[in-house]
């Protein structure tokens, strides 16, 4: 009944937090709930008139939805970069990032979720991933892994930050023997989310472009770049709006893991690309549409021909150390790389996927103004849920928020 209690307390003192706040805070979170009602009046209209009103068809049966799912996955699962040192290793610097870490590693699964029922068509199909009532179809499916791998990690990133802040809502210290065991946990399963997505791909053998062995190792490197460069970012945006001060040192060590990511990842892509343009084969031809165009056909040239110099540059700064400490460098470094790394897992891997189809047509994929609705939507969802967890997680760690006997 004691914890019942406490926990009601800290629901109502929560609820008292989130509501409160600066002019500044104010106007984030109406445009927020602004740009969600914008997406769930676009998926209202999806819902009416079904899939027909997205730029996806029987050709492309992928798009924009299934883009953001595959990088919110490796978002989610850089938050194991936060977790390791902190509570596996007890590296101090750390400490001070990992629940903002995990809250983004919740509001990440969250988008994820809400992508893949966008891009079932609606919630009523829900019911057939569900085991004993629908086809699940495990263990032979990679989907039911995934499900199961993403709703596992979720569990994972709610629960053990829940129980460190309920403690010190207490004003007690929390017990490393009860969240250690649960740390040690997310660490093998934030690898395991990102690469069962990747093995979604890699199995389907009709699909050269994404049958390729390095996909995996490639899905954790740009994951842990673009993860971690996102975390940076709301760092620096949590330490000049609150009084939450994150240490430059706890900065700096988080830049170095974004940058021998991002060393990685582009080694990784220039051995795809040697892979697919050295000795070309008719399986090349997703690449060659994706680089270069076939039959006249470039949507996506705009797209790839912008990430891959961003990718490049932010990389080459990120190497020299005088540039990386620069903070004004590194935050434009830290954005730069999110946005390619989010056009490259995106555009960049899943369309080209389909095209050329298995007789060879090109049918070219181009989002419609709801799918972008619906998006932009689901990502304002994400910021919200973000701001909600930090703001009171903040709160409870500067000791503003604490349980009254």
């Amino acid at each position: 009944m004691k914890r019942l209690k406490v926990f009601g307390s800290l629901i109502k003192d929560s609820l008292d937090t989130i509501t409160h706040g600066s002019k500044k805070y104010h106007l984030w979170m109406a445009f927020l709930t602004f740009v969600m009602l914008a997406g769930m009046y676009c998926y209202s209209i999806q819902l009416e008139h079904g899939l027909s009103v997205t730029g996806m068809t029987d050709r492309v049966s992928w798009g924009l939805y299934i883009s953001n799912f595959t990088f919110l996955v490796g978002v989610a699962a850089a938050a194991v970069m936060l977790v390791m040192p902190t509570y596996v290793l007890k590296d101090i610097d750390f400490k001070q990032a990992v629940l903002i870490g995990e809250g983004l590693a919740v509001a990440a699964l969250i988008m994820c979720l809400a992508f893949v029922i966008a891009d079932m068509g609606g919630p009523s199909v829900l019911w057939h991933m569900i085991p004993g009532i629908g086809v699940f179809n495990f263990p032979n499916s990679m989907l039911t892994w995934d499900v199961l791998v993403l709703n596992g990690y979720l569990f994972l990133n709610i629960t053990i930050p829940f129980y460190i802040l309920f403690r010190h809502y207490q004003g007690k210290e929390s017990k490393p023997n009860v969240y250690i065991p649960g740390a040690i946990l997310s660490v093998f399963w934030a690898v395991a989310i990102h690469l069962v997505t990747a093995f979604l791909y890699q199995g389907l053998q009709a699909r050269p472009f994404w049958n390729n062995a390095l996909l995996g190792p490639r899905f954790l490197a740009s994951a842990f770049a673009a993860g971690p460069a996102l975390i940076i970012l709301v760092l620096a945006i949590i330490r000049n709006f609150t009084e939450f001060k994150v240490k430059d040192k706890t900065i700096k060590k988080i830049a170095m893991v974004v940058t021998v990511a991002a060393q990685i990842n582009l080694i990784m892509l220039i051995s795809e690309l040697f892979k697919e343009f050295y000795a070309p084969t008719h399986h090349s031809e997703s690449a060659y549409y994706l680089f270069f165009g076939l039959d006249g056909k470039d949507a996506l040239l705009p797209w790839i021909w912008t990430a891959i110099p961003l990718n490049v540059l932010a990389t080459v700064l990120l190497t020299f150390h005088k540039l990386r400490n620069n903070f004004k460098v590194l935050f434009f470094c830290c954005f730069i790389l999110f946005i390619a790394i989010w056009i490259e897992k995106g555009f960049g891997l899943i369309v080209p996927g389909f095209i050329p189809g298995p007789y060879g047509k090109i049918a070219e994929y181009t989002p419609t103004g709801i799918e972008i609705g619906v998006t932009l939507g689901i990502w304002a969802l994400g910021a919200f849920v973000f701001t909600i967890l930090a703001k009171t997680a903040i709160g409870i760690e500067l000791g503003k928020l604490r349980y009254k006997k």
